[in-house]
């Protein structure tokens, strides 16, 4: 849990289920902020914190989706 600004964190919105990388910020649905770190990636995944934070069952086949597209921007 450290503050960083904005710019350097990556938004995952989740809108009717579906999780998106959302590169403008301005996506619908309710948004997460991660910092681009590997660690802070492999943190998140272990505590299940999309899931947490979207409060709902989300396939792990999208969790795995999203890091991809995530490492390879």
């Amino acid at each position: 849990m450290e503050s960083k600004p904005k710019k350097e964190l990556i938004r995952i919105a989740c809108y009717e289920g579906e999780l998106t990388l959302d590169t403008t910020g301005r996506a619908k649905g309710r948004g997460v902020y991660l910092c681009r770190s590997r660690e802070c990636m492999e943190k998140a995944k272990k505590r299940k914190a999309l899931q947490r934070s979207f409060d709902t069952a989300v396939p792990q086949s999208e969790i795995e989706r999203i890091w991809g597209e995530i490492e390879n921007e």
